[in-house]
């Protein structure tokens, strides 16, 4: 079992910048491949960036250059840093949690909300 939890959401202005954090418990954090995922009023959630437990990144295509995945091991943590926010960026995000084990391990945050207006 896996718990996340996620923080740093908030308002910004265009242009702006936030980093969001997700902190896990729980099992070894590092065998998991985690992702950033956003969901806008009336859309479907779509994956932002995902980081694999070896370090790949992958990025969706609307974020690359601006938004960066990382992961600390040692702290349990995965965060999303985003840079030149637009209002289209406005959702609520959230970290998810895959392990293939045997059978797939799949455990998701609450969400954080990102507001980009101004």
């Amino acid at each position: 079992q896996v718990q996340l939890v996620e923080s740093g959401g908030g308002s910004v202005q265009p242009g702006g910048s936030l980093r969001l954090s997700c902190a896990a418990s729980g099992n070894i954090f590092s065998n998991y491949d985690m992702g950033w995922y956003r969901q806008a009023p009336g859309k479907q959630r779509e994956l932002v960036a995902s980081i694999f437990s070896g370090g790949t990144t992958n990025y969706a295509d609307s974020v690359k250059g601006r938004f960066t995945i990382s992961r600390d091991n040692a702290e349990n943590t995965v965060y999303l840093q985003m840079n030149s926010l637009k209002p289209e960026d406005t959702a609520a995000y959230f970290c998810n949690a895959k392990r293939y084990w045997g059978r797939l391990y799949d455990y998701w945050g609450q969400g954080t909300q990102v507001t980009v207006a101004s």
